[in-house]
């Protein structure tokens, strides 16, 4: 995906915005006529959504690496640029990982095998949607790539077995062999490196392949959190709501961040939602380690994780225009 340039005030930020919304514009432009030369084992002819809904990302195909052969250290070992650093932890088979976001905003895509269940940890940062894939589908077994497209401003990404369109939210087949097939999402947390070593203190860490390749330390995206408009969406804004107002999604039901802070617990329809303070914003200021605290929010179902999204509004009604936001004041559909 396009990197945003790092801003220091407001008029630059202002500034920024308003360019990236002339780029986003001249992004519409592409056709599969421009698709076929990086793309030609793609069927263009079998898609599940509208091809213009498709736009370039900035970067083309593998622009931004995909991890195959991801390295970790045990968790004890792992030097975090703070307690509350943000990561994907994930529980298979009795092993744990925690993929943390300041890698995989680089990279967006690890290739792994947990427990011995071939996976896809993914993070759309433009969404903030880090989701778990199992790889295996039918008989075949899949590895990702990421396709340098975007959908509502969503990560599209690819297998490199068919050269298949994958849409991150959700996990479905949107363009390809593979079209209206579905990725199986697995259960995993969105939360701080603590609580991670705390329930799997036997766990390991993923850490960069080279270090030295780019400042893991550093968030690209600085300053996306306040963003008053997504960056490349092409949608209207979400009404009622803040586009970039952080929510928790099982399927086409969500609850606002502040609504969960608020209450702390939240029993509905058999789930449970708990919100902790303790984890920063991945894409705040330019240094996670100086990004505010976000929370950290656990789903369960009888004590079992249930898979779900922490995203963006903008991009929960984009995937669910018939869902159902709870907030403070009431539940709101659009």
């Amino acid at each position: 995906m396009r990197r945003l340039p790092q801003t220091t005030n407001a008029l630059a930020t202002a500034a920024f915005w308003a360019s990236a919304c002339m780029f986003a514009t001249s992004t519409w432009a592409e056709s599969p006529a421009d698709w076929t030369h990086d793309w030609p084992r793609t069927d263009f002819s079998r898609h599940a959504v509208p091809l213009d809904e498709i736009a370039s990302a900035g970067p083309g195909k593998d622009g931004i690496p995909a991890i195959d052969a991801p390295r970790f250290v045990p968790a004890t070992d792992y030097r975090s640029v703070s307690n509350d650093e943000p990561v994907v932890g994930v529980v298979i088979g009795g092993q744990a990982r925690a993929y943390p976001l300041r890698v995989l905003i680089w990279h967006e895509i690890v290739n792994d095998v947990l427990g011995g269940v071939p996976v896809a940890v993914t993070y759309c940062p433009l969404c903030n949607t880090a989701i778990v894939f199992e790889r295996r589908l039918g008989g075949s077994l899949l590895d990702f790539g990421t396709a340098g497209k975007l959908r509502h401003s969503d990560l599209v990404m690819y297998d490199r077995q068919t050269a298949s369109w994958w849409q991150q939210y959700g996990g479905e087949a949107i363009v390809g062999e593979m079209t209206g097939r579905s990725l199986v999402v697995l259960p995993s947390r969105l939360e701080s490196i603590a609580d991670f070593r705390k329930r799997a203190p036997e766990g390991s860490v993923l850490v960069p392949n080279d270090p030295g390749l780019r400042d893991y330390t550093r968030n690209p995206y600085a300053g996306y959190d306040r963003a008053a408009t997504p960056f490349l969406f092409r949608g209207g804004p979400p009404k009622g709501i803040a586009p970039m107002m952080r929510v928790v999604a099982v399927g086409q039901t969500a609850w606002t961040l502040p609504l969960l802070r608020a209450r702390g617990v939240v029993e509905q329809g058999g789930l449970t939602l708990r919100w902790a303070a303790g984890q920063r914003s991945a894409l705040d200021e330019a240094r996670i380690v100086d990004s505010r605290d976000v929370g950290s929010v656990r789903v369960t179902r009888a004590g079992r994780d249930v898979a779900h999204v922490v995203t963006f509004a903008f991009a929960f009604f984009a995937f669910h225009p018939d869902g159902l936001v709870h907030t403070e004041t009431g539940e709101l559909r659009q």
